[in-house]
């Protein structure tokens, strides 16, 4: 008998160009669940009817971890059922086909699919993000003090290791009293001869304030226009709380790179993140764990210098919980399909409303500023002889789920989402206008 060998390339190959093993995706169109003899009139009752989600409950903490749209869900099942059917042929099908998740994430965020890496949070994308930064000593990091703990750490332990600075800016005293213009002067003031990152948050979980990333990033760009290349600022940007709620593009921020989880706003796989840089901008980076994209492996195979690093360079490597990651393609083509503007439309109008309401409540101290263009889907606030703990279980008590920071300064914490209605809204209002009476 004769035994034929097939290298590993030339079957990866072959596998990308032969018929899928997996079922053709589901159109556009969201399916309705079964039971429904026809579509409710609504548009967001439709929306709402994708998802699981307990009736029972008014679920205004959305933005903490996602209930998966039925498109979703249908999705991570029919890769899982592949994989246990025939995980290795699948595997390496989808392995050389990042595409499928590639191109409708670009599309929805305005940018090229090889601009993207693909992570699992947005924990682990800020941390190859500061880590892969070729700071040196003598370098200062500028961040703010209101960003998360990821960004922190991340940034500490990155410049402990370079031996760069960091240093934190207070954007605003009292967050309900920040402005576009004591925000960006706050950065613009910041900035250092040897300031060589500025790493901000789109939109804070802590207060619910939504940064100026454009303006900061033009700041940034007129401070570059005086600098020599090798001195230029990269303006790094946790954009978690934003993506999927605001109608814009990597354009209209105007930054240098983006990291968010897409397991949020998005409704992504859980699981799931991606990191946006400019494409001429990735060959700065150092990798911190190995890709298993054809360009690494194919230079480890020949025994030559690591390829330039790219996005492709920049995703980590190893086995990942698959039939979530090729399934995130789905949750981008969901968003498109409703439609950028409308769901920043509703969100937006969800929040006013809860807004507004919070604000005519004399036990109530409002933190979040009311206005558009300075927060997104997070409402923070106090309520009058309550601490932010027993406010949640108050809310829990009446089967409302709200949450509070978990921060050094702690607030109560609503965040009406794509998922809720007015009428969910006024009811979380009542029960709250109800605490003023109850003592």
């Amino acid at each position: 008998m004769t035994t034929t060998r097939i290298e590993r390339r030339t079957f990866l190959a072959g596998l990308a160009t032969a018929p899928t093993l997996l079922a053709t995706a589901p159109a556009l169109a969201p399916p309705l669940p079964s039971g429904h003899a026809s579509p409710p009139r609504d548009l967001w009752a439709r929306v709402r009817a994708q998802f699981a989600l307990s009736p029972d409950w008014i679920h205004l903490a959305g933005f903490l971890l996602a209930s998966h749209p039925t498109r979703v869900r249908d999705a991570i099942d029919r890769y899982r059922r592949a994989l246990d059917e025939n995980p290795t042929l699948v595997m390496e099908q989808h392995l050389v086909d990042p595409l499928t998740v590639l191109k409708p994430a670009a599309a929805y965020m305005g940018v090229r699919p090889d601009e993207l890496a693909l992570t699992d949070s947005t924990t682990m994308g800020l941390a190859l993000l500061y880590h892969g930064l070729p700071l040196r000593p003598g370098d200062d990091v500028l961040t703010t003090e209101h960003d998360h703990y990821s960004t922190h750490e991340s940034l500490r332990l990155a410049t402990e290791r370079s031996g760069a600075t960091l240093r934190k800016v207070a954007l605003y005293g009292k967050p309900a009293e920040a402005t576009i213009e004591s925000m960006t002067d706050a950065v613009r003031q910041a900035i250092a001869p040897t300031t060589r990152v500025v790493a901000i948050t789109w939109v804070h979980s802590s207060t619910g304030v939504k940064t100026p990333v454009r303006a900061i990033a033009d700041v940034i760009a007129n401070a570059n226009a005086r600098r020599a290349p090798d001195k230029r600022i990269l303006v790094c940007v946790d954009g978690v709380h934003g993506l999927g709620v605001e109608d814009v593009t990597m354009a209209d921020l105007g930054c240098d790179f983006f990291v968010a989880g897409t397991h949020k706003w998005m409704f992504g796989p859980r699981g799931t993140g991606v990191i946006w840089g400019r494409a001429e901008l990735w060959p700065l980076l150092r990798p911190t764990i190995p890709a298993f994209g054809r360009p690494s492996y194919s230079s480890w195979l020949r025994g030559g210098p690591a390829p330039v690093t790219t996005a492709d360079v920049m995703t980590p490597g190893g086995f990942h919980s698959f039939e979530h990651r090729w399934a995130l393609g789905e949750a981008f083509e969901f968003h498109r399909e409703i439609g950028k503007a409308q769901i920043a439309v509703r969100i937006h109008e969800l929040n006013r409303q809860c807004k507004e309401g919070l604000a005519a409540m004399k036990h109530i101290t409002l933190h979040t500023p009311r206005q558009d263009a300075l927060s997104a889907g997070i409402i923070t606030f106090e309520v009058a002889g309550l601490t932010p703990n027993h406010f949640v279980m108050r809310m829990r008590d009446k089967r409302i789920v709200a949450t509070a920071t978990p921060y050094a300064t702690s607030y109560a914490r609503l965040a009406p989402g794509l998922l809720n209605t007015p009428e969910e809204v006024d009811t979380a209002l009542r029960e709250i206008r109800q605490l003023a009476a109850q003592g």
